[in-house]
């Protein structure tokens, strides 16, 4: 889902004069090098981001980790310090079953 932003009108001027010159060749691909160089100086909002994408389930415990650029250790460690729960899948029956039947088969 495309979210719709307003930019202030001399940021907005600022931006097309970029896209003008020719140094971006869109307004997306100013934004993307926006957003990396704010998480680049700021590496802390990288981590609120990948805690909220992970208490969302929008990604992964190790997924998080990587977006944080921690290891899946210390992101485990990032949310106990936030008193944030983790919350552990569990396999129904039949992938249980169909995991101990494939190692059985390949223990023999």
């Amino acid at each position: 889902m495309a979210e719709v932003f307003e930019v202030p009108p001399v940021l907005e001027k600022e931006l097309r004069a970029l896209i003008k010159s020719g140094y971006y060749g869109s307004v997306e691909d100013a934004l993307k090098d926006a957003l990396r160089t704010l998480l680049r100086v700021k590496p802390d909002l990288r981590t609120m981001a990948a805690v909220e994408l992970y208490k969302e389930g929008e990604v992964s415990l190790s997924k998080a980790a990587e977006i944080a650029g921690v290891t899946t250790i210390e992101f485990k460690d990032i949310l106990a310090d936030r008193g944030i729960r983790r919350t552990v899948g569990s396999r129904s029956d039949a992938e249980l079953n169909a995991g101990v039947q494939l190692l059985e088969r390949s223990s023999r």
